[in-house]
């Protein structure tokens, strides 16, 4: 593997990084791999480069131990290029990189828990209707893990919270302050209190935070929740949807968003930016049933 850094910056971990990932070209190929995207000609078709650029990257990223090389067609050979360990210890850097972005590059630098319906990142959301939620799990808040969508279920309503927690005190210092932050109990309540009504139309309901399990086990525990919270620390499923998150108290945490996917694991709606929560969770109610009932019509049909 080449290295670029000169002998002063030998003890200097941020230059050491650069000589693996300091090119355009390995994040996004970084990116993608967490987004499911793992065979050549897909990486090909969904970045735009050349088979010898590519080439010669998924080499460096391989023989850095970032990505692992696995074959799955023998005759002719085909591999496919997956996330190490090594490579998933990235995916913080990554959404660094994407906050940053939101919030600098494109935005005016703001904290905030929400955005703009105009803004780039309410865009990336709503461009995942009609794509795929990656295959993985998430550890659950009682213990294991779990896939985010759920099985045996036609749909799963996926809601996006920053953090709730048991106490007040556990809540990050100005955390009324940040824009979209406030309402995370009040979102867990009322799916809670409208779960029967999401179980009639066929619709599992999981809350996703970044908080760690312990801590969404004692919210869970203290509101009486009936359904699963997955934690995402790992950030994995971020990665996997490039969702939008903002730092506070030194922790990336998720905004609030909600997405309506169906057994296919399959986007059907995506809800963000969400100004008033009591009528998200109709919104979500509401785009269950109508897929229901457009899915029964067609059965009869």
């Amino acid at each position: 593997m080449p290295q670029r850094t000169s002998l002063a910056d030998a003890d200097c971990a941020i230059a050491q990084a650069l000589d693996v990932v300091g090119d355009w070209w390995t994040l996004l190929i970084v990116r993608d791999a967490a987004r499911g995207v793992h065979r050549f000609d897909a990486l090909q078709h969904e970045l735009g480069v050349s088979r010898k650029v590519l080439t010669e990257r998924l080499r460096l990223l391989v023989d850095a131990d970032v990505l692992s090389r696995e074959p799955y067609q023998e005759r002719p050979a085909r591999y496919e290029y997956r996330l190490t360990p090594r490579g998933r210890a990235l995916l913080p850097v990554l959404i660094a990189l994407q906050d940053w972005g939101d919030a600098w590059v494109t935005g005016d630098g703001t904290t905030m828990a929400t955005a703009q319906e105009s803004s780039h990142e309410a865009a990336r959301v709503h461009a995942l209707v009609g794509t795929r939620v990656p295959e993985l799990s998430l550890p659950f808040h009682t213990g294991g893990e779990h896939d985010p969508v759920a099985a045996g279920t036609p749909y799963t309503v996926l809601y996006f919270f920053p953090g709730a927690y048991a106490r007040q005190e556990s809540y990050p210092p100005d955390w009324a302050g940040i824009p979209g932050a406030r309402g995370c109990t009040l979102e867990s309540c009322t799916y809670r209190d409208q779960l029967a009504e999401f179980t009639a139309a066929g619709a599992a309901v999981h809350g996703v935070s970044t908080q760690r399990p312990d801590e969404q086990r004692a919210f869970a525990e203290a509101e009486r929740l009936r359904f699963p919270l997955l934690s995402d620390a790992g950030l994995e499923l971020t990665a996997a949807l490039r969702l939008p998150t903002f730092r506070a108290a030194g922790i990336s945490r998720l905004k609030r968003l909600t997405l309506v996917v169906d057994r296919d694991r399959t986007v059907r709606e995506a809800l963000y930016p969400i100004t008033d929560i009591e009528q998200s969770v109709r919104a979500a109610l509401a785009v269950v049933r109508a897929a229901a009932g457009a899915g029964t019509a067609g059965a009869a049909g």
